[in-house]
């Protein structure tokens, strides 16, 4: 069988392309500019269809950003951390990532929403079966390191939750990053 070739597209095209894709949900520069890569048929025509899109306002790279950091914590409650890692992926420069993440979590206190995330995903846990032995401490403690939580916070919160608050005295979190 014979392997299709992907279809190259030139500049007019590679601009229609570019707003459909934008149609269907927001993009950062830097994805989008991968996007166009793998469609444009010369190299060249993707930066000035970049520029043009920025130039009429559809690619915002601090609104995309914005929206995407205001998203991950009003609809799932996630931390800092996790929603940087997420827009590192998306491809927002650093710089711009992190000052819309002090924009965004400004008044966050981090603890009340590591505690509102707890709540949430162990709702159907009673409070005296939840966390009782060690691997489930460890096993929420992974948890909550991943939905972006600082392991000072995760620790403080698994204490306020846990059954047997000792278990995490012996406890060792996970080293904190530069960044936080």
């Amino acid at each position: 069988m014979k392997q299709r070739q992907p279809l190259r597209l030139e500049a007019a095209a590679l601009w229609e392309y570019a707003l459909r894709v934008l149609g269907g949900r927001a993009h950062s520069s830097g994805e989008l500019r991968e996007k166009l890569r793998r469609k444009a048929l010369r190299a060249a025509d993707v930066d000035p269809t970049i520029a043009r899109l920025k130039e009429y306002g559809y690619l915002d790279d601090r609104k995309f950003a914005e929206s995407f950091a205001s998203a991950r914590l009003e609809n799932e409650g996630l931390g800092k951390t996790r929603v940087l890692a997420d827009l590192s992926r998306r491809r927002v420069a650093p710089a711009v990532a992190q000052q819309t993440l002090g924009k965004v979590y400004q008044d966050v206190n981090e603890q009340a929403l590591a505690e509102d995330f707890v709540r949430r995903k162990f709702r159907m846990a009673s409070k005296e079966s939840l966390f009782q032995g060690q691997k489930e401490m460890a096993s929420a403690y992974r948890r909550l390191v991943r939905a972006g939580f600082r392991s000072a916070t995760v620790v403080a919160v698994l204490k306020k939750f846990a059954r047997d608050p000792d278990l995490l005295d012996g406890f060792e979190p996970l080293e904190e990053t530069a960044e936080e």
